[in-house]
């Protein structure tokens, strides 16, 4: 069984919002993006939109934020995090944001978003994106 104060027991398809904050995030070649520093949600419906990926930097100082359509996670338990299926190259010129702009959150934000990775509403599977695991068997979107 699932307990919410074990981050490393993910053995359900369910995670605690509060245990997803620090979880890492790789690209499918097995490199280390960064972590999730926060995730956004929609009000209405309650479902994540986004993951905010924390890169770049180092011990906090000169990090960039990279929200992420949360649609293109997968869990991978072998990896011990999520992966996407983005060159680290793309990920360095997504929209990025400082600490202090996360909390001034816009609809024009998300569109921005939507653009680049080639989601969201009217949009097929992206170029790029898309089934981001590694090929480990048991992986949750």
């Amino acid at each position: 069984m699932d307990r919410i104060d074990n981050p490393s027991d993910t053995g359900g398809r369910l995670i605690a919002a509060s245990k997803v904050s620090g979880t890492a995030v790789y690209n499918t070649a097995g490199e280390s993006l960064g972590s999730v520093y926060d995730v956004m949600l929609d009000k209405a419906s309650g479902k994540a939109d986004y993951a905010i990926l924390s890169f770049g930097g180092f011990l906090g100082i000169g990090e960039r934020y990279h929200p992420l359509p949360w649609n293109q996670l997968t869990y991978d338990p072998q990896a011990g995090g999520f992966v996407v299926n983005i060159d680290r190259h793309r990920l360095e010129g997504a929209p990025t944001f400082d600490a202090s702009d996360l909390g001034q959150w816009s609809d024009t934000r998300s569109t921005d978003i939507d653009t680049y990775y080639g989601t969201g509403a009217g949009y097929g599977r992206p170029p790029g994106l898309g089934d981001a695991g590694l090929g480990a068997t048991g992986a949750v979107r």
